[in-house]
């Protein structure tokens, strides 16, 4: 596991990045460890980034997308790469993955006790989507990182 702060200083006030871009990134192995492990350093990286107001929502994207990777990766072996982003007003988290086949958004029942992750995401968010990388696709998600902003 390995973590690397860009850019950690900061003179703005809680929730207010101005110009500054700060990212970090944390490699996961594709197991069933990766979804707490990637909450625990989100809340760290929150805080340390006087953004934590937008913990119970990032931590519940970073939670839900982080899970659908690993359900999802075909390999064994596999690695996932978490990747927090703030810069201006927005707060980008990506999950980075080596399959190549972009989550199908399904629409499920009352009764259902999955599949639920990406109409969460989808709501709550400010803006979400997929990429295509060279190893795979990068899920990601946006949330606006102004107080008062934040999703109800």
């Amino acid at each position: 596991m390995t973590g690397e702060a860009v850019n950690p200083s900061s003179t703005h006030g809680p929730g207010e990045l101005g110009t500054s871009c700060r990212a970090w990134e944390i490699t996961l192995p594709a197991d069933g460890q990766a979804p707490g492990l990637a909450r625990q350093v989100t809340r760290k990286v929150l805080t340390s980034w006087r953004v934590s107001h937008l913990e119970d929502t990032a931590v519940l994207f970073v939670s839900e997308l982080v899970t659908n990777a690993v359900q999802h990766v075909c390999t064994g072996g596999s690695v996932l790469v978490l990747r927090l982003e703030a810069a201006g007003t927005s707060l980008r988290i990506e999950v980075h993955d080596a399959d190549p086949h972009w989550p199908q958004p399904g629409t499920p029942s009352g009764l259902d006790e999955s599949g639920f992750g990406l109409v969460i995401v989808d709501a709550l968010a400010s803006k979400w989507g997929v990429t295509d990388t060279a190893a795979g696709k990068a899920v990601w998600a946006e949330l606006d990182t102004r107080p008062g902003h934040q999703p109800v």
